[in-house]
């Protein structure tokens, strides 16, 4: 959890970790500070433009979970904490559910549309077949077009992958496709099972996409399903 500022090469140490918590108004995380890069390239940008809780949220990438405060980042580690095991010989923790496993709900045969053109929230979806419709979200402002976090089952913890069709129709990019392959990979790694909701309507097209190295990037989201 970055719960301060983060500069210079100290930054590299909690990227290489697997999930980075910030919080607003409060964490950030750049290389080189506001002063250096007007100095280098005479952009004006302020501390929390360029590397606050927020940008890195939604634009980088860098940060999973973004928190209100201090205490909010502290109780959403510690959630984190309750679905994931404590190295990868170990099983995740178990959770008795206090719902019934092979409950029945009527509202699923509604929430996706007739219409394949018309968008609906897949994490509607996801909540209505999870223990007590809990769901938490990595990411959750960062590559909107593919949903990923964690769940629990029949008190088992899980995996979730679902393409987001309210946004850019569920169409899988750069970013999407970095954001999937990565949470797989570490599912992969401590044992914990996937569950893929998937509707999608093919990879974005366009110049930006193929030059950024959508062919490469794509891959590592094939590549990780396989592996796992």
């Amino acid at each position: 959890a970055i719960m301060g500022p983060c500069a210079g090469g100290a930054v590299y140490s909690p990227a290489i970790t697997d999930f980075i918590f910030m919080v607003k108004d409060r964490s950030y995380m750049f290389v080189t500070g506001p002063n250096v890069v007007k100095t280098v390239t005479h952009e004006d940008v302020s501390f929390k433009d360029l590397g606050g809780a927020v940008t890195h949220g939604t634009k980088s990438g860098v940060c999973h979970v973004v928190t209100n405060n201090d205490v909010d980042c502290l109780r959403k580690l510690r959630k984190l904490m309750s679905y994931i095991p404590l190295n990868n010989l170990e099983e995740a923790p178990y959770f008795p559910p206090t719902d019934k496993p092979g409950r029945m709900d009527e509202e699923l045969l509604t929430i996706v549309p007739d219409n394949p053109g018309k968008p609906y929230d897949v994490k509607d979806v996801i909540r209505k077949v999870t223990d007590e419709g809990d769901f938490f979200e990595i990411h959750a402002d960062y590559a909107e077009n593919i949903v990923v976090g964690f769940a629990r089952m029949n008190g088992n913890s899980v995996g979730i992958v679902a393409n987001q069709p309210n946004s850019l129709a569920g169409v899988l990019d750069i970013d999407s496709s970095i954001k999937g392959a990565r949470f797989v990979r570490f599912c992969d790694a401590f044992n914990i099972p996937i569950i893929t909701f998937v509707d999608v309507p093919g990879f974005l097209p366009g110049t930006a996409q193929e030059w950024g190295g959508i062919i490469k990037h794509g891959a590592k989201l094939l590549y990780a399903y396989c592996e796992a």
